[in-house]
């Protein structure tokens, strides 16, 4: 008989809103609950800086990161719809520019100016759309190893498109949410990766039908987000880990081409999650960049 595994994240979770000072807040959003921490309050001259996770993450996934923003921004950190405490449908739909559909009217409805949009990996390609969506128009972009964008120059962004990584990012066992964590990381195993899989593997392994239809979702127009980007003019920065193995260190070829005005950042020995393996070096480097669309 096979002793089930605890779930030991939600509770987890709700120490982790406390060490970081933040407040739980939710909605409905499209038929979807939407939950999201919200630090600090909107005000003028203050920065909204909204935190986009990836594909098979959470909110939580900043959590690093958030000790280091400054104290006097207004932080909004939302569990994407179909992850973490949000909810999912098996017959929704996930595609980047539906999940920007959401996320803009959750924003709209918050009523807020000076909004600086950073997204990781899948958060990366719906904040792109959504840069190009919401009104007001957000400050800024950053993306962080991100989804959606073209691997090699000759790439057809209207062709349809595959992918073979779910064989990677949809675990379906505790082992392989070990191969995940050190996928994509800088592809070592470590403390942390044996650690974070006893804690978050349980609850990975049950999602793993609802990662597969987002997956796919994600899939069916998968370089969308660059057909956004190459027609938009709001201020980017580009930040990459050069060991990643999900969107490999090529896309940023894509940037120098396409937004030849980037701020790019790519960090030595770093892999898909900037935010978590080089935290110092990845905040700050985001912090320069919002307060430089402020002078």
């Amino acid at each position: 008989m096979q002793v089930p595994t605890p779930d030991l994240w939600p509770m987890a979770r709700i120490g982790h809103r406390w060490l970081q000072q933040a407040r739980r807040r939710e909605t409905t959003v499209d038929n979807h609950r939407l939950v999201w921490l919200e630090r600090g309050k909107p005000g003028a001259g203050r920065p909204t800086v909204v935190l986009l996770h990836g594909f098979a993450s959470m909110k939580e996934n900043w959590g690093l990161w958030l000790p280091l923003l400054p104290r006097d921004w207004h932080l909004l950190v939302p569990d994407l719809p179909g992850f973490g405490e949000s909810q999912y449908h098996g017959n929704a739909s996930y595609r980047y520019e539906t999940q920007a559909s959401r996320l803009r009217n959750w924003l709209s409805g918050l009523h807020l100016d000076n909004v600086h949009l950073v997204g990781s990996s899948m958060g990366g390609a719906i904040a792109s759309i959504l840069a190009d969506r919401l009104e007001p128009a957000a400050r800024s972009l950053t993306l962080l190893n991100s989804a959606g964008i073209p691997e090699h120059a000759d790439v057809d962004v209207e062709a349809p498109f595959t992918s073979d990584r779910d064989s990677v990012l949809v675990p379906t066992s505790l082992a392989e949410v070990h191969r995940m964590f050190t996928s994509v990381g800088n592809g070592r195993t470590n403390p942390g990766a044996l650690a974070i899989t006893g804690l978050l593997g349980p609850g990975l392994v049950r999602r793993e039908q609802a990662h597969r239809h987002i997956f796919a979702d994600m899939v069916a127009d998968g370089l969308a987000p660059a057909r956004y980007l190459d027609r938009q003019t709001t201020p980017l920065q580009v930040q990459w880990g050069d060991r990643d193995v999900i969107t490999p260190t090529r896309c940023v070829d894509y940037f120098h081409r396409a937004r030849p005005d980037a701020d790019i950042h790519l960090f030595r020995g770093v892999g898909h999650l900037p935010m978590l393996e080089t935290p110092r070096r990845s905040a700050s480097a985001l912090i320069r960049f919002v307060r430089a669309q402020h002078t």
